[in-house]
């Protein structure tokens, strides 16, 4: 859970109510659409990310906020997430970068494979963690042949 997460709301105005005052540039929204976070209004224009000038209301409902920044998901992830390296390659993985996990270790999305055979994961794909690797059936199923531990087949 990340707890600088906050909602993005995006509202119709309504032709017969006061315009709202824009938190980014102070001016009355007289657009047909606005957005709320933050508790504030803003224009659409005006609420983007600090870093990359992203408009927050196109790029989802989320923003995230820490030390008084303003920030899509992929920059605050690269300013204040947690990197960690790849169980597999042992290389960095990057706070922003998508990843698979298994129990407590974290592997970049090509490193997701078979640590005997490479053979690659789908979605759906069985695979199992034994001695901290992972494994396709077949190999898991050979594995446990070898060690006399046939499996059970019913």
């Amino acid at each position: 859970v990340i707890v600088d997460q906050k909602c993005i709301q995006m509202l119709s105005v309504q032709p017969d109510t006061k315009p709202k005052g824009c938190a980014g540039c102070n001016r009355k929204i007289k657009d047909r659409y606005l957005l709320k976070a933050l508790d504030k209004y803003w224009h659409e224009d005006c609420l983007k990310c600090a870093c990359c000038d992203c408009r927050l209301g196109e790029v989802g409902s989320t923003l995230y906020t820490k030390a008084n920044l303003i920030l899509c998901r992929r920059d605050y992830l690269r300013l204040f997430g947690v990197t960690g390296n790849c169980a597999a390659c042992s290389k960095l993985i990057p706070a922003f970068e998508m990843v698979m996990r298994a129990k407590e270790n974290v592997y970049h999305l090509d490193c997701f494979a078979c640590q005997l055979c490479n053979q690659r994961f789908c979605v759906g794909d069985k695979f199992f963690l034994k001695n901290n690797m992972i494994l396709c059936q077949t190999d898991y199923e050979e594995g446990l042949m070898k060690e006399g531990y046939a499996p059970q087949v019913r």
